[in-house]
């Protein structure tokens, strides 16, 4: 019996490291939860799925049409993430921040969930301290919602709002259904009132891993998968500048836009950063993904096979998400969409996109049987 025990070790050794890095923070994760986030990790290593913000509830010329959506208009397909905001649930508002009624999301949830596809939340919440809005960054708030702080009673009932609507969202058998939840989003920016500046690492760490705690342990959810997001970053210790740790985190990600017409330099400053996130997540054991991207009014005809697929190319990302069609927003003066619709300057190239074999849509996802184990 001897002799075979090298072959033993060496095997224990390559599998290990596979092992740990499907373990989910939450060790009562629903069996959904657990499967989805082993199934990601399984197939980040060949494919990235696609992900549209807002995707089943408008586009740039439409709203609330049942079944319809812009990416499936032009390749007879859904995006394989979809993403949601729950800005506004603080207020108890029947609407999100975006004027999404919450009863029409949580439907939307369900549809793209019943398909196979991930869905993913972000908060834009409001200023607890001023009563302002998310981008009030007039005073430091984040000490104050912290334990023992003058707002804390107040944030803990916006996280009963927020768990209630996320303990609302069930499948067809009346299970959880598995969110990859993402606060207090692009961290190191200076435009929210939890980013740059306007609180310590130590006071970020906390809050966020109180929240984490509060979500999991006093309210009982079991369906949520992490998501650690950051802005564009220099470098490592600026990603993991207030990384709460990873035992509160799942997910490394950051979000990244292009703002001008030079796709070379975004497709090497990105890229530069996913290789850093990929290897920080490697290290860690967890997932990585491209949370936020885009380039608003997509003005490059190319950008989709020009632009975005070699800035992800052949990395193990796990999923890529575009933000939202809005159409024309008055009060930018300005037409605000991120993925094409027909017609649009770069609708051809998004077609070639979605052929591309590494790329996974609702229909090729759904044959990967995340929720399964």
């Amino acid at each position: 019996m001897y002799k075979f025990r090298p072959l033993i070790i060496l095997i224990i050794t390559l599998f290990a490291p596979s092992i740990k890095a499907q373990k989910l923070i939450d060790p009562q994760a629903t069996k959904e939860t657990v499967a989805l986030y082993k199934n990601l990790h399984r197939v980040s290593q060949q494919y990235t799925l696609f992900g549209h913000q807002d995707d089943l509830a408008y586009g740039v010329n439409w709203k609330y049409q049942p079944n319809r959506s812009d990416v499936k208009d032009l390749v007879n397909d859904y995006p394989s993430v979809y993403g949601w905001d729950i800005g506004y649930i603080e207020k108890n508002s029947s609407t999100n921040i975006d004027k999404v009624p919450f009863d029409k999301m949580r439907q939307y949830i369900k549809d793209g969930y019943e398909r196979g596809a991930v869905i993913t939340l972000s908060w834009h919440f409001d200023n607890p301290l001023t009563g302002g809005s998310t981008w009030d960054t007039t005073k430091r708030v984040v000490e104050t919602i912290l334990p023992g702080g003058v707002k804390h009673e107040l944030f803990k009932t916006w996280l009963d709002r927020a768990a209630n609507f996320m303990g609302s969202l069930k499948g067809s058998k009346g299970e959880a259904i598995p969110i990859l939840f993402r606060p207090f989003h692009e961290l190191n920016g200076d435009w929210f009132w939890w980013g740059r500046n306007k609180t310590s690492a130590e006071e970020f760490k906390a809050i966020f891993k109180f929240t984490v705690n509060y979500l999991r342990q006093e309210k009982g959810l079991h369906n949520l998968i992490i998501v650690y997001n950051t802005n564009s970053f220099a470098d490592e210790a600026e990603f993991l500048e207030k990384y709460p740790g990873d035992d509160f985190a799942d997910v490394l990600s950051f979000d990244k836009y292009q703002f001008d017409n030079n796709g070379e330099e975004f497709i090497r400053s990105t890229r530069k950063e996913l290789n850093t996130l990929v290897r920080i997540a490697k290290e860690k054991n967890k997932l990585s993904a491209f949370a936020e991207t885009g380039y608003e009014a997509v003005p490059d005809p190319k950008w989709w096979t020009g632009t975005l697929w070699p800035t992800i190319k052949d990395l193990p990302i796990s999923y890529v998400l575009v933000w939202r069609n809005a159409g024309y927003e008055p009060t930018m003066k300005k037409m605000h969409y991120y993925a094409p619709y027909k017609g649009q300057a770069s609708a051809n190239d998004f077609k070639k996109f979605y052929q591309l074999p590494n790329i996974l849509f609702e229909k090729s996802t759904k044959k990967q049987n995340l929720y399964q184990n």
